[in-house]
């Protein structure tokens, strides 16, 4: 017997014990495929015979086929399940996962059964129990299909059941192999004059084939191998239902289109099978245009119309699963599955019972809680313009009621619409905005509510980089109070810088970090050149700059009459008034526009990360408390400690004054590493009175619209920001760089020679990045840079005397593998922001990566590296 069974479906092995079910599921099933009872019998048990346990095991054996359904797996359940009762709770989970129940009945001669138990140790009991299973099944067994089984395969013989051949078959909804592209088009409703044009605006072609009179002899063909979608309802209300009709009919035939069913459709299906539907919603237009077919045509024509309409399967998955196309709809939870109420959900959506002002049924709006990685396409309710909503958009743009018939181009996620070329009917709801349409978007209005769920717990992030970051849930729960208590609007925070990792540690004599060891880790992994930045003196500010305020608006759904912002690394305002933000932000924007930057990247907005001048203008409380702390009480005690000692001193002799000597010699280096402490930090320091005592240092030019910039080697950030900032010298700094070859010595010298002139006039260092932004190597990412900072700059980091006898061969010790680690979490994370903001996607999606950065700076890794 060959069995084909559907590819997701719960299949019930029914038989007495010794039919050989087990045999038969480990011979054409996965081992992770089959849950058989006594194996749970053993989980809950430790005994597998043990009778006592059996709630408990089928318990766990519902349990784990419910998680399996609902992932979409095909579950087997290895039981006896002779009786209506024992099956009772597997046809009911298979209809809330709505997947096809399939039984598969092992009925051998009852002697078989009975000589395979004898050979088994585990299953020494008497012949009547198979007696009575046999007896049970038998008079079960036809009763199966009215238990709600959609597949029956019943098997009587040894023969029979070893000669079995399994096929899975996909279900009719499942076109994952069928890749595209697409072109899905929405609610024609009889406009075919609209159809026609779009179709050509599309790219298809006019063809003439040879047909019967009432189907026509024309359909449209794409030349690159293109595929049209019908969304449904192609029928009621407009003006040519039967040459639509006919047009979509023939592009089926002729494999050039697909279609899934729409609610008018099922009802004009309903009337051609002799039911009496209401004669409402436009039902009477179709049925008048067929009435007035010739007599001779009409009568097959409605016949094959019917087989037709007949034929639509409730929603399509596409591409891999990445595509779903349905008429109203479809939850994530429904697509790819089978069932009267996944049909009913795809034909009408979901509705609360309740209706509105206009009659008409209020719906649910699913798309606000969808979280599927599918995208969604559908029609059924008119929209003014096709807005995407977590994935999913409405091309039902309401030609039939003046609006336009669009379709959506796929991958390429292109609209395109032709208007309608008259109201055909007037719309029981007006859609229509009369002035203009909403200032946000339905994707920005559902953004407005930050859903916590979306950010909780243990989460693990696919990114393009570096495939799965996990998020601990203490670190979640961390960056969600930091989050909600200090950051900026979150709309705006669509990217968090990664940390860094410093480069391994020097044996130079009194150094802990030298460009030698960085030059040495990237020609190590394979890295050819490198570009070495200048290490401001200031901190880290990620610049968003919209050209406008309506640009702010359209693309990051800020209304409070903001065009831009400037925050930390860890999603805070960087100023604390905003009108000198906004004045610093105009400065920057002036400087943009001079440069001719927005007609260059076709562009309203965009995302910098710099260095904001000086430190001091935002760690000034930092200064007071802690660096300026240390060196005033150094520098008020060490000079009167010193005076005792030398008068001390004075009065001894002997070992006394070596000693009291050497004391004093120690205490006079601490005070010139004081003095040094002194001198480095306040190089980070000084008065700011007006906006041209702050200085912005660009460095990277990380998204405009359309285009993530990680594509583009350092040089041209470089030489890209520099233009901008000639146009403003008063507050922006172009970042000094330098580019070396690592495998020629005089560029590797060059290289440490400018590194020694920076920190040598007070300089805090240099960052080393590989030219291209992104570089894998042996072991996968890179480092995407790494700092090397000077000696004096250190000890702010460390402490005054770090370099100390004592001190500095402790601290070459540290240890940099968390560090790194994190730093490429971070950075792939950061990426992956982006290119999720950039692709339009929902900002719970960017916002998964910008809490994850945030989440991840818990993590117990040394602050000083």
């Amino acid at each position: 017997m060959h069995i084909k069974i559907p590819k997701l479906s719960l299949v019930v092995l029914v038989g007495p014990s010794g039919s050989g079910k087990s045999t038969f599921a480990r011979k054409h099933f996965l081992p992770t495929e089959v849950l058989s009872s006594d194996y749970c019998r053993g989980l809950v048990s430790d005994d597998e015979n043990d009778q006592a346990a059996t709630n408990d095991a089928f318990e766990v054996l519902h349990f784990v086929a419910s998680k399996r359904l609902a992932r979409g797996h095909l579950t087997v359940v290895d039981a006896t399940n002779v009786q209506p009762e024992a099956r009772k709770p597997l046809v009911q989970l298979a209809k809330t996962y709505h997947c096809l129940p399939v039984a598969i009945v092992l009925n051998p001669p009852e002697k078989v059964c009975h000589e395979r138990n004898r050979d088994r140790d585990d299953r020494q009991f008497g012949p009547h129990v198979i007696r009575q299973q046999r007896s049970q099944l038998r008079r079960s067994i036809k009763k199966l299909k009215r238990e709600g089984f959609r597949h029956i395969f019943v098997m009587d013989s040894v023969e029979e059941i070893d000669a079995a051949t399994i096929e899975r078959v996909p279900l009719w909804n499942d076109k994952r192999d069928e890749q595209g592209p697409f072109d899905i088009i929405g609610d024609v409703h009889g406009c075919c004059d609209e159809l026609e044009e779009l179709l050509v605006q599309l790219g298809y072609q006019h063809v003439v084939v040879d047909g019967n009179d009432y189907w026509g002899h024309v359909f449209y063909r794409h030349p690159e191998g293109r595929r049209a979608v019908f969304v449904g309802d192609l029928v009621d209300r407009g003006p040519r239902i039967v040459d639509t009709l006919c047009l979509v009919r023939n592009m089926v035939q002729f494999s050039e289109a697909i279609c899934v069913p729409g609610n008018h459709d099922m009802k004009l299906l309903r009337k051609l099978r002799g039911k009496n539907p209401q004669m409402t919603h436009g039902l009477a237009e179709s049925w008048s245009e067929i009435e007035a077919l010739p007599e001779n045509w009409r009568v097959p024509f409605c016949k094959e119309l019917a087989e037709f309409l007949d034929g639509f399967v409730s929603h399509y998955v596409l591409d891999d699963g990445k595509l779903v196309v349905a008429h109203a709809g479809m939850k994530e939870e429904f697509q790819g599955r089978g069932s009267g109420k996944v049909r009913e959900f795809a034909l009408y959506g979901e509705t609360t019972g309740e209706t509105d002002e206009f009659g008409l049924p209020v719906r649910y709006n699913w798309a606000a809680e969808y979280r599927g990685s599918a995208m969604v396409v559908y029609g059924h309710t008119p929209v003014p313009e096709p807005e995407w909503l977590n994935r999913t958009v409405n091309v039902d743009t309401g030609c039939v009621f003046g609006g336009k018939l669009t379709a959506l181009r796929y991958p390429e996620k292109e609209f395109v619409s032709v208007q309608a070329k008259q109201t055909y009917c007037e719309p029981a709801r007006p859609f229509l905005a009369d002035d203009q349409q909403a200032p946000l978007s339905a994707q920005q209005l559902h953004d407005d509510i930050l859903d916590a769920e979306d950010v909780l717990g243990k989460r693990i992030v696919s990114t393009r980089l570096q495939r799965n970051v996990t998020i601990r849930e203490e670190n979640a729960t961390a960056a969600l109070e930091v989050m909600s208590r200090f950051a900026a609007n979150p709309k705006w925070l669509i990217y968090l810088p990664p940390t860094m990792s410093p480069c391994e540690t020097s044996n130079e004599p009194g150094l802990l970090e030298h460009p030698a060891e960085a030059f040495s880790y990237f020609r190590s992994q394979g890295v050819p050149q490198v570009v070495c930045e200048e290490k401001h003196m200031g901190s880290r500010a990620v610049v968003i700059v919209c050209r406008d305020e309506d640009a702010a608006r359209e693309r990051f759904g800020v209304t409070e009459g903001e065009a831009g912002i400037v925050y930390t690394r860890t999603g805070r305002r960087f100023f604390n008034d905003a009108e000198l933000e906004a004045k610093f932000l105009d400065r920057l924007r002036t400087a943009m526009t001079a440069s001719g930057f927005w007609d260059e990247f076709q562009t309203s907005w965009a995302c910098l990360d710099c260095e904001l001048m000086p430190w001091s203008a935002k760690a000034q409380e930092l200064l007071r408390s802690q660096y300026a702390a240390v060196g005033a009480a150094g520098s008020a005690s060490l000079p009167e400690a010193i005076g005792v000692l030398e008068r001390a001193a004075g009065r001894m002799n002997g070992d006394n004054q070596s000693k009291t000597t050497a004391v004093l010699d120690r205490l006079r280096g601490r005070r010139n590493s004081i003095d040094q402490f002194v001198t480095a930090y306040r190089q980070y320091c000084w008065s700011v009175e007006s906006l041209s005592d702050l200085k912005l240092a660009p460095f990277h030019l990380l998204a405009t619209e359309g285009k993530v910039h990680t594509d583009q080697n350092h040089v041209w950030h470089m030489e890209t920001l520099a233009k901008v900032c000639q146009e403003g010298t008063d507050i922006l700094l172009a970042t000094a760089y330098k580019v070396i070859d690592l495998t020629d010595l005089d560029s590797i010298t060059a290289g440490i020679d400018w590194w020694t002139s920076l920190t040598g006039r007070g300089g805090e260092g240099m960052v080393v990045k590989p030219a291209d932004w992104i570089v894998r190597g042996k072991k996968g990412l890179v480092q995407p840079a790494v700092k090397c900072r000077g000696k004096e700059y250190l000890r702010i980091i460390y402490s005054p005397d770090y370099d100390s006898e004592e001190n500095l061969p402790r601290l070459r010790n540290r240890s940099l593998g968390r560090k790194r680690s994190l730093a490429l979490r971070e950075f792939a994370l950061g990426v992956e922001a982006l290119e999720r903001f950039v692709r339009q996607e929902p900002l719970r999606r960017v916002h998964e990566c910008t809490f994850g950065v945030l989440a991840l700076e818990s993590e117990p890794v040394d602050p000083r590296l």
